[in-house]
């Protein structure tokens, strides 16, 4: 009479002792059937001592005999533990035997007894546990499975680091009948019953990922950080903005084309939102590249295949979609953590065709001043330009100053004023040295 076990280090194969100590491996059986033991961990292994297992907690203090689960499923009574059964001849002499742990009696209201817990020696002539557990199998297959079980690493408490599982249990031979009330799952659990925050069976700590996976994260890392401090600095609103899918980028531009030149062309494919040509500031002159709004994504996208390398104004253009959200810094936003935020009384959002994008709220309310231009980040309008340079005045004293002229002070005309305070000064000290005397 044979028992698999599939563990997460091995297999394991364990001939039971059904003729010297029937009702513990008949228990044992039972609750391999009802895929008790699927999924425990090894929550105690002590080197060259014991492997424990059995307790679906994982703690050491639970487990149960077929018996009582029956019983708990059929609204029954009937003791946790059974009476151990305990054969002289049966003894830890060598590695590999299989050994029901006996809880101890607490009080006189539970006795103490054989449940569901179970361990494996893993040295040889244990003699200290004889007497005290209840052997009823050795481990004939898998002593290889025991040596990986020695060796692993664990805790102060004797728990593996990484957790060693149970994962199926295959009965080879049964030779008891099935007690009453005895129900078998449809199929064997999928999550483990205890809850551990261990390593783990099935993951490897020191894998090292290839190469090319490595870098890749790498570079979304440091992209991450940079978008952060461009966050900080002012350069982007957030750090996870995304350029507008709507939006096509079109350079190798002829210094002479215009915007209404590119408008009536890329209209062909759809509703044109905006189309602007890049211009110097101090010269007006073209720099060649410009952004086309269009109203869909599906419009733009038609745009960007139909249009590549065209000849417009005897140049080749470049076409791409637009990676710049300096138009989404000074007015519009697309969070896709947040989610929309216009809903509660500051009007409908959506821009472009898309939901996600909204006006960006700031400490401040912002002026529209800057409009619908692809301005730089830090550009500040002409408008609030003077506003900072020229101090609030109120109109009361803006006449005045318009009314009183400036009168430019001479170096004669200062010395004259520091005459009059010292000549002030000395006066007041004469009237105090009076008023003492007096």
């Amino acid at each position: 009479m044979s028992v698999l076990f599939e563990t997460s280090l091995g297999d394991i194969v364990i001939d039971l002792e059904t003729e010297l100590c029937p009702k513990t491996c008949e228990n044992f059986l039972k609750l391999c059937k009802v895929y008790y033991y699927n999924l425990n961990a090894f929550f105690n292994v002590s080197k060259d001592f014991l492997a424990q297992v059995g307790d679906p907690t994982a703690t050491g203090t639970g487990g149960e005999s077929i018996w009582s689960l029956i019983a708990s499923q059929t609204s029954t009574s009937a003791p946790r533990y059974f009476t151990p059964e305990f054969v002289p001849r049966l003894k830890h002499k060598q590695r590999g035997t299989v050994s029901m742990a006996v809880a101890p009696a607490v009080g006189d209201e539970h006795k103490g007894g054989c449940g569901s817990q179970f361990f494996i020696t893993l040295g040889d002539n244990i003699e200290y546990l004889d007497g005290k557990h209840a052997v009823f199998g050795h481990v004939v297959e898998g002593l290889d499975t025991l040596e990986k079980l020695n060796e692993v690493f664990v805790d102060q408490d004797g728990r593996p680091l990484k957790d060693v599982r149970i994962r199926h249990v295959e009965i080879l031979e049964d030779p008891y009948g099935d007690p009453q009330g005895l129900v078998v799952p449809e199929a064997p659990p999928v999550k483990p019953p205890d809850n551990s925050t261990r390593i783990a069976e099935d993951e490897d700590p020191l894998e090292t990922l290839p190469e090319e996976e490595a870098e890749a994260i790498r570079r979304k890392k440091a992209a991450q950080a940079s978008a952060l401090t461009l966050e900080m600095v002012g350069d982007l609103p957030f750090a996870n903005v995304r350029p507008p899918e709507n939006v096509l980028f079109v350079c190798k531009l002829n210094p002479v084309t215009r915007d209404e030149d590119l408008e009536l062309i890329f209209s062909r494919f759809g509703t044109i939102m905006s189309c602007q040509v890049i211009r110097d500031k101090k010269t007006g002159d073209s720099l060649q590249y410009a952004f086309i709004e269009f109203d869909k994504h599906e419009e733009a996208e038609q745009a960007y295949f139909k249009m590549q390398n065209v000849l417009v104004d005897d140049r080749r253009i470049w076409v791409d979609f637009s990676q710049s959200v300096a138009r989404l810094n000074s007015n519009w936003s697309n969070d896709v953590k947040m989610g929309p935020r216009g809903g509660r009384g500051r009007g409908g959002g959506g821009f472009g065709g898309r939901e996600d994008l909204e006006a960006t709220r700031r400490y401040r309310n912002q002026s529209d001043a800057a409009g619908d231009a692809y301005g730089m980040v830090f550009d500040v309008p002409d408008g609030r330009r003077r506003q900072h340079k020229s101090r609030s005045r109120s109109p009361r004293r803006r006449d005045q100053s318009k009314e009183r002229p400036r009168h430019s002070r001479s170096p004669h005309h200062r010395d004259r004023r520091d005459d009059d305070r010292e000549r002030d000064r000395r006066d007041r000290r004469s009237r105090e040295r009076y008023d003492r005397r007096r």
